[in-house]
């Protein structure tokens, strides 16, 4: 039976974390911040953690994503929803596929 689960592979994981990247920019930037303007927002400790995400490497701490839809100015269900989506895209069709 596991052996039959469909598995996201490495690069599906990279290409949706890019995609990701791609939207986390377009909020920013409709907002008119500057990636230093958003991590002061959410006081991070380097501004270069922002770059990082729009590029897709790295992740959003869960513990953080009521502060980042805040500082995007995005719903927190809507915001984490489509993070789910991008992150765990198996667990997301699990819940809201119908």
């Amino acid at each position: 039976m596991l052996a039959t689960l469909n598995k996201t592979k490495p690069e599906e994981s990279k290409e949706n974390r890019v995609l990701l990247g791609v939207w986390l920019r377009e909020l920013r930037e409709t907002l008119h911040l500057s990636q230093r303007n958003l991590a002061d927002a959410l006081h991070l400790d380097y501004y270069t953690f922002i770059s990082q995400l729009e590029n897709g490497r790295g992740k959003i701490p869960a513990q953080r994503y009521t502060e980042w839809a805040s500082a995007l100015e995005q719903d927190p269900k809507t915001f984490v929803r489509k993070l789910l989506f991008y992150y765990e895209p198996e667990t997301y069709h699990i819940l809201f596929d119908e």
